[in-house]
């Protein structure tokens, strides 16, 4: 199975306790900062319909953000 991607602000609230949540379980992740990329934000947003960090992938799936991380594992 393809690791979890987790794409990320550094000032976002959310993408912290997604990062803390993903440690606590032990899940295996990449995280993938996107600070002042526009582009990779836009191409993210368009491909997951979502328009708030954190993107979160396991594997191939896309299941949102911090929301729907904590429903998913806990």
């Amino acid at each position: 199975m393809n690791k979890t991607r987790i794409y990320t602000w550094s000032y976002c609230p959310y993408c912290k306790k997604a990062v803390a949540l993903l440690k606590e379980k032990n899940i295996d992740f990449v995280e993938i900062g996107i600070d002042g990329d526009k582009a990779k934000f836009e191409e993210l947003a368009k491909a997951t319909n979502q328009r708030t960090v954190p993107f979160i992938f396991m594997g191939d799936e896309f299941i949102g953000g911090y929301t729907e991380l904590e429903s998913k594992i806990n």
